[in-house]
Formats: C-alpha cells, structure tokens, sequence
C-alpha cells in the first residue's frame, strides 16, 4: 500500500495480556460518520470526527478482565475503499466489550483471537453485535480489515472461510442476547484487576 491510502502499525506492548493490562495492539483510520457512531457518547464523537480529517487513529488499546474478555478504552475504525462500496465505515465504540470471537473456538488453537488480525476482528465482532449490516457484509469487512493489516493470505483465508462456514450461530446468539437485554457498551470500568467479566456485566450502573 502506498502513502496515499490509509494506514496501518500494529505492535503488541510487553506483557499486554495480563490480567487488567492495556494493550496497544493496531491503527486504523476513522470515519466521521459510521456505524455505531450514531449511539457513541459526546466525547468519544470528537475523537471519530478527528480520525476522518487526519486519516490517521490511535493504536488499539483494550482493558482485559481476568477472562478472554477486553473493553475498547477508545474508538476504532475502518473505512473501505471506493471499490469496496456499498460497505459501509465502522467505528466501535469507546467501552465496547469484546471476546476477539471473529474466530470461532473450534480453531483457537491454531487461529488464536489475538493473533495480527485482531483489529480486524474487534470490528468484525462488533458487527457482529450490532447487526447493523448483513452478516455477509460484516464478514466482508473483515477480510478487506485483515488485508489492510497485512495478515498472511493462508491465515486470512483460512479466517474468512471459518466465519462464512460457522458465523452463523454467533450471529443467532448475539441476536437473541440483545432481544434479552443484554448490553455490550460499557460506560464505567472496572478498577480492580480482579473483577471478572461475569461479575462486572451483573451491575446495572455500568452501561450506557
């Protein structure tokens, strides 16, 4: 890719998968208007409307509770190419909880979640909770993400194979965890490295 396109640095900070660890993990550039953008909370607006000028974000920083479990502690983004129209851009939010789970567990133990494509997954994850976009769709941005990323053609593939193959059930759970009520977007953090995920998603004073 040359410098006229968008731009990607993916590093992983030292020790960043410790329990409570922040982890810096990629960069994307952002949109000013995207999906879940719309429900985003004032001050993390700004920092989408800041990306879509400057065509440049922060790196990926998360917040891991003792589980596989991580909270976005900023906005990320992504914004296809015109010849990848009609997708859409993507932003998730600030406070976003993920599992990395684009990959499903059947192949975790060769196509772990937190591998390079990881940004690439946290918005596929996303789009996977919002359901604002067709499955297809949400599945075709993370192969466009994962080739931004640079991720090798074999484990791309073999990524983008497994979630049109099986992503279906995922889809269905997200589906009928929403119609429950369950929430995805937190508004406050734990401070205790030791809270678990199942603990901290139980209050009621957490969400947006």
């Amino acid at each position: 890719m040359n410098l006229s396109r968008r731009h990607l640095v993916a590093r992983v900070a030292p020790g960043a998968i410790a329990a409570g660890a922040v982890a810096t993990l990629g960069i994307w550039s952002g949109p000013s208007k995207a999906v879940g953008q719309s429900n985003m909370p004032e001050r993390d607006k700004w920092l989408a409307d800041w990306l879509s000028t400057r065509r440049l974000g922060p790196p990926l920083h998360v917040q891991k509770f003792p589980e596989r479990i991580y909270i976005l502690l900023q906005p990320i983004s992504w914004a296809p190419e015109p010849s990848q129209a009609p997708l859409p851009s993507v932003t998730a939010p600030r406070g976003f909880v993920t599992d990395f789970a684009s990959v499903p567990r059947l192949f975790w133990t060769l196509l772990p979640p937190d591998g390079a494509y990881t940004y690439a997954a946290v918005l596929h994850d996303f789009l996977y909770w919002e359901q604002s976009i067709s499955r297809p769709a949400a599945d075709e941005v993370l192969k466009f993400a994962m080739q931004e990323l640079k991720v090798a053609t074999t484990t791309s593939d073999a990524i983008y194979t497994a979630v049109r193959t099986f992503g279906s059930s995922a889809w269905d759970d997200n589906a009928r965890l929403k119609s429950q009520g369950e929430k995805r977007v937190l508004q406050k953090f734990p401070d205790d490295p030791a809270v678990t995920w199942e603990e901290w998603k139980k209050r009621t004073d957490v969400w947006y």
